[in-house]
């Protein structure tokens, strides 16, 4: 069994606000790819497929906003862009990972709860 800590509602708070800007969908596809090192925003946008441009600034502006990511902008003309993790984001990344996998080891297991109870339902 796993231990459970103190339950005080402002630390629960606090971990829901973080646990929103890392749970959702965008933000996990943009820390993992950005592990594999930096990339410029069209590299990152096609290497995470389906994303669209207003979404994936939104996603990294967030993301540069809690401290995971750094946006570094190079002197060229045009203007280069390249975002990466942060010592934050890649600390992220181990249990963006471990969740990754266990939700590979399991899809089986929710798919089937999941004909379960839409059977039930029906």
């Amino acid at each position: 069994m796993i231990p459970r800590h103190p339950h005080r509602t402002e630390d629960c708070r606090a971990v829901s606000d973080i646990l929103q800007r890392v749970g959702d969908k965008w933000t996990v596809l943009v820390v993992g790819k950005l592990g594999d090192g930096s990339m410029r925003f069209n590299e990152l946008r096609h290497a995470i497929g389906g994303i669209s441009q207003k979404m994936l600034t939104t996603t990294v502006r967030g993301l540069e906003r809690d401290g995971f990511v750094t946006r570094t902008v190079f002197p060229t003309i045009p203007p280069r862009v390249e975002y990466e993790l942060t010592d934050l984001g890649r600390e992220l990344l181990v249990p963006v990972y471990a969740l990754g996998e266990w939700a590979r080891l399991n899809q089986r297991r929710v798919a089937e709860a999941r004909m379960k109870f839409d059977a039930a339902v029906e």
